[in-house]
């Protein structure tokens, strides 16, 4: 019989410590990289492994370096926001890109009730996750709070306010949504309003700050009664595009604040006989599908939602494997794409 056992035998670690003439530990610590182990005894373990034929047990591998080797992608939306909204979609996309060519397995969790909740933080403090990255960040939304009290490594799509102190990867909402105004009152509009997301969420809050800067710099100010407030959902936008057109029928311009939203005020704008962009201009904000599909094509402003999901994942799988307690704040730059809504 040699070393590595009867015939069919699957090769073990002992038998790769034996034949390396080295203890347990110290494969272990070879086959998980970690330091504090001579160049004579790590040679000695890949030659032993080479030998044998080793192939290391991915979950006791994981075990060894207290890991699940599993991440979390956190979605605190009901199924209808994430099939409707081309955001999320990109976002899994980017965060599937950069996790292709790792060990990670990536778990999808929709959180829609406070039981859904309970059974996460379950999840969270059984430590059957390395991470989450946790995507649409209501300001009071209970789910920061946990993460930190189970101290799992986590990172934000955008943030909570300008306080923030977890790790998150935003877009510059301020400067695009500035940038989409600024193009609308270069085209000569006057009557200029704004369709704003749910203002419980920063990104939205900052959107509304960024037209209301334009505005500012050209007149009075902004005029509360161009605001009409929606939620990022396609009637939310309808609903706010009839409320501004009782109010000022003579609008010419309308800054959306996402593009599903500038869909249904589309919707509404051509029930009404308007015409885009002769009558009213129309800018959305993601620079999605729905902008390069719609009748007019959308002028929006591009953030680049699939790179904010890789971005996501590298800073989460940096925070994992350094295991340090600095966190990452990133911030991307938008950019407005040009299309016949304006």
């Amino acid at each position: 019989m040699g070393a590595g056992g009867r015939h069919g035998d699957r090769p073990t670690l002992d038998m790769v410590a034996a034949r390396a003439g080295v203890g347990r530990g110290t494969v272990s610590r070879v086959i998980n990289g970690a330091p504090h182990v001579s160049p004579q005894a790590r040679a000695a373990v890949e030659g032993a492994i080479a030998e044998l034929g080793y192939v290391p047990n991915s979950a006791a591998r994981a075990l060894a370096a207290d890991r699940t080797d599993a991440i979390a992608l956190v979605i605190p939306e009901p199924e209808t926001r994430l099939t409707a909204e081309p955001f999320f979609l990109d976002i899994l996309r980017g965060v599937s890109a950069e996790l292709a060519s790792t060990d990670m397995q990536l778990l999808l969790m929709l959180i829609r009730t406070p039981q859904e909740r309970r059974r996460l933080a379950q999840h969270l403090e059984a430590r059957r996750v390395d991470g989450v990255l946790l995507v649409s960040v209501h300001e009071d939304a209970p789910l920061p709070g946990l993460l930190e009290r189970v101290r799992v490594p986590t990172v934000l799509s955008g943030r909570r306010s300008e306080r923030e102190w977890m790790s998150y990867v935003d877009a510059d909402n301020v400067g695009g949504a500035r940038s989409a105004t600024e193009h609308l009152l270069g085209l000569g509009r006057r009557a200029v309003a704004t369709i704003t997301g749910p203002l419980d969420m920063y990104a939205a809050r900052c959107r509304l700050d960024g037209y209301t800067q334009a505005m500012d710099a050209v007149g009075p100010g902004a005029d509360a009664s161009l605001v009409a407030h929606g939620d990022f959902t396609e009637e939310g936008g309808r609903a706010a595009m009839r409320e501004l057109l009782a109010r000022h029928p003579g609008v010419d311009a309308v800054f959306a604040a996402s593009d599903v939203m500038a869909g249904g005020a589309l919707h509404v704008l051509r029930q009404t006989g308007r015409r885009v962009p002769d009558d009213v201009a129309l800018v959305g904000f993601d620079d999605s599908i729905i902008a390069r599909h719609a009748d007019p094509p959308l002028t929006s402003v591009r953030q680049p939602t699939e790179e904010m999901g890789r971005t996501m994942a590298r800073v989460l799988l940096e925070e994992i494997e350094s295991r340090s307690a600095t966190r990452r704040h990133v911030v991307l730059s938008t950019e407005l794409v040009l299309r016949q809504s304006a």
